[in-house]
């Protein structure tokens, strides 16, 4: 039988537990700075050098989304010894995509001229997307607008080939309205940039949402042909909310298979 002092401690003991699991959830202070066209954050512990690092470019279909839309990223890849980078991108209908990707390319180069500053290694930089972000990491690391990064992390979008996206009636009201010009449709598509030229280490992953899979096993087969190391990753249990949300969580799945990319593609 407990009594009530036991019962008293076992409560304070639990409600210790639960503050202390909300605190680890909890993503450190960055530190924001304008890199040009936008903003982005910086998130690093102090007295760390020469750290790997992780650029994150949000989703939200062009035209939504924040560069603090980062759920527990920051805090997970700093315990595992990352400097984590979160950017913001002028959306539409403000800007279209080339320019998003634009904007993307100056961020990187802000980012590797002064990532050392914070800790960070500029020639261990991996770029990682979710959905519309995932597009522009593959787009700008594909045509050579990310000189130097090492790796990109590419996470559940349909956009690699937009041709081929029409051709299989998946320009939904959401891609139509960020590629309403067909005769930009190849010069947009990271598809086209993929060439003959080796490209960095690329992980991609797909949810289960329509057409994901289909999408992003031809895009890894097309970088696989030219000699391109690819981890591709079947996210078919997850959402295609859920695939980025759930990273860094314990025991998350792609969290794990993202990691051991890195290591081998980072050191």
């Amino acid at each position: 039988m407990i009594d009530r002092r036991t019962l008293l401690l076992m409560s304070m003991a639990l409600l210790t537990d639960s503050a202390s699991a909300a605190s680890r959830r909890l993503s450190p202070s960055p530190q924001t700075v304008d890199y040009g066209p936008a903003r982005l954050d910086i998130y690093a512990r102090t007295g760390e050098n020469s750290l790997p690092v992780i650029l994150f470019i949000h989703g939200g279909a062009w035209r939504a989304g924040s560069r603090s839309n980062v759920d527990v990223k920051p805090d997970f890849l700093l315990d595992n010894g990352f400097c984590f980078v979160s950017i913001d991108y002028r959306m539409l209908p403000e800007a279209d995509v080339a320019t998003q990707a634009n904007d993307v390319e100056q961020a990187y180069r802000y980012v590797r001229a002064t990532i050392a500053g914070y800790g960070g290694d500029p020639n261990r930089i991996a770029v990682m997307g979710h959905s519309a972000g995932s597009h522009l990491a593959a787009l700008t690391g594909l045509r050579g607008g990310l000189p130097g990064v090492a790796a990109l992390v590419l996470n559940d979008t349909r956009a690699y080939d937009l041709e081929a996206l029409a051709r299989s009636g998946g320009m939904t009201p959401a891609y139509a309205k960020a590629f309403p010009d067909p005769a930009q449709w190849r010069a947009l598509s990271p598809a086209t940039h993929v060439g003959s030229r080796k490209h960095p280490p690329t992980f991609i992953a797909y949810s289960r949402a329509m057409g994901r899979a289909a999408a992003s096993r031809a895009f890894a087969e097309r970088l696989q042909a030219i000699g391109t190391e690819v981890t591709l990753f079947d996210g078919s249990a997850y959402s295609h909310m859920s695939i980025n949300r759930d990273f860094g969580d314990e025991g998350d799945a792609l969290t794990r298979a993202v990691m051991i990319f890195l290591k081998a593609a980072l050191g």
